[in-house]
């Protein structure tokens, strides 16, 4: 990354950023996307347990992964300091945290796994798939929360191009597993929407071997010598990483999980409703990559600015990034709705679910504004290591007005399940409108110390 002066260069370098960033997530979750997919492909039953696994696993891997992206805006702002030489120390002990927390989450689910599937009163089969998936899934935690630590290291660097040929590279490999184990090709078992986990937890190694090459071989990183020397664990460290980072794990994990809640409390309604209700938050989902890539991207950015105390530029930045995530929400907003009628093919042929999942994508198509404006401004606020405000946003916006208006109209109206996405479009409106406030706020701070 560079300094620049003018708001040309800076569009140029937004992209030069971004890009690879989008084109990462859009990977990261088409594995997800095609779990899915491939899943539903098998039968109704597979979709509906791929589908409720995943919304159990989503929250949990988001937001840890949340408190991990701590490590890039450290990193962003060090080297705008001109601190280079803190960064290994600082991206190993991330990376002792991400151990740490995979471990406990392995021995959490391996506990509660059971006791939530049987909450949600799920047909036996769905149940059955939606356990095999996650405990397929659960061989590569350890290897996927690595990642995380050192892709956002080799973001920060401004290298994003880097994880997107990881990402690319990865993403035939999670496909080809997909189909060999759900449909049972080339000798293997025919395991259903169970294989797509295995499948999934198999490309999750292969991405954290070829990273923890490239990092220790590969120019410019391999001048970090990042595991060329053996740190030993520093709880001052991972104190300053969690101080930064459990606040934006919180918010997204609340974020996150506001759609896994509503999936639980949707179990009262039959496999078809639950099918048509994933398919259709699978691909609003994948949407959503759009503007959390740029959120990663401005995170980059303003946290190099800040690092430098060129607080103009960082406010700039912002700006400009907030802007153009809106243009392209309205763009996805209207293509989801004239597509729509496809899109629901993609997951079925089912022509109940097909008929369901069209219905519930009229809805998405109104996460796409809010998201636009909310999550550009997350990335923004914590490039400014402004953490702790999005929590407390994300509280009120999905649990206080999202989920009991949601439910209320599910329950009290002639709705049925579409009251809950109504719910969930009211609660990320509320949260756009206070993060953009609080934005504001923080500018107005940072400019007057310029």
């Amino acid at each position: 990354m560079e300094q620049t002066y003018s708001i040309k260069k800076k569009m140029k370098q937004l992209a030069i950023i971004l890009f690879p960033i989008l084109v990462t997530q859009v990977g990261l979750y088409a594995m997800n996307f095609f779990d899915t997919v491939m899943s539903g492909h098998a039968s109704s039953f597979d979709l509906a347990g791929v589908a409720i696994g995943s919304s159990l696993w989503v929250p949990v891997f988001t937001g840890l992964s949340g408190v991990l992206l701590a490590i890039t805006p450290i990193v962003s702002q060090l080297l705008g300091a001109n601190k280079e030489n803190e960064t290994p120390a600082t991206v190993i002990q991330g990376t002792y945290v991400s151990i740490f927390f995979s471990i406990v989450i392995i021995i959490v689910g391996a506990l509660a796994v059971d006791p939530i599937l049987r909450m949600m009163s799920l047909e036996p089969d769905v149940a059955r798939i939606a356990k095999g998936y996650l405990f397929g899934l659960s061989f590569g935690i350890i290897p996927l929360f690595v990642y995380t630590v050192l892709r956002c290291f080799i973001d920060a660097l401004g290298h994003t191009r880097v994880t997107m040929i990881i990402t690319l590279l990865a993403l035939p490999i999670n496909v080809f597993f997909n189909y060999v184990l759900i449909f049972g090709k080339f000798g293997f078992p025919q395991l259903g929407g169970i294989g797509a986990g295995y499948a999934t937890a198999i490309t999750y190694w292969f991405i954290a071997f070829i990273t923890i090459y490239i990092i220790d071989r590969k120019n410019p990183f391999s001048v970090y010598r990042i595991f060329r020397t053996l740190y030993p664990v520093s709880f001052k460290a991972w104190k300053a990483i969690l101080i930064i980072g459990v606040p934006i794990g919180l918010a997204i994990f609340l974020e996150t999980s506001i759609f896994a809640a509503v999936t639980l409390f949707m179990s009262t309604f039959d496999t078809t409703t639950i099918a048509s209700h994933q398919a259709a938050l699978n691909f609003a989902s994948a949407l959503y990559m759009v503007p959390l890539s740029i959120s990663m991207a401005l995170t980059i950015l303003i946290g190099f600015e800040v690092g430098a105390k060129r607080y103009k530029d960082a406010k700039q930045y912002g700006y400009i990034g907030i802007g153009f995530s809106i243009m392209m929400s309205l763009l996805c907003g209207f293509l989801l709705f004239l597509f729509k009628e496809q899109i629901a093919g993609l997951y079925t042929t089912d022509q109940a679910v097909l008929y369901l999942t069209q219905q519930f994508l009229i809805y998405a198509v109104f996460f796409q504004l809010s998201d636009g404006i909310a999550s550009p401004i997350q990335g923004a606020l914590r490039g400014y290591k402004d953490v702790n405000s999005t929590f407390y946003i994300a509280i009120v916006s999905y649990w206080i007005i999202g989920l009991p208006l949601g439910y209320l109209l599910a329950t009290f109206t002639t709705l049925g399940a579409f009251g809950y996405w109504l719910g969930l479009i009211a609660g990320l409106a509320a949260g756009a409108i206070a993060l953009t406030l609080r934005l504001m706020a923080v500018q107005k701070r940072y400019t007057s110390l310029s």
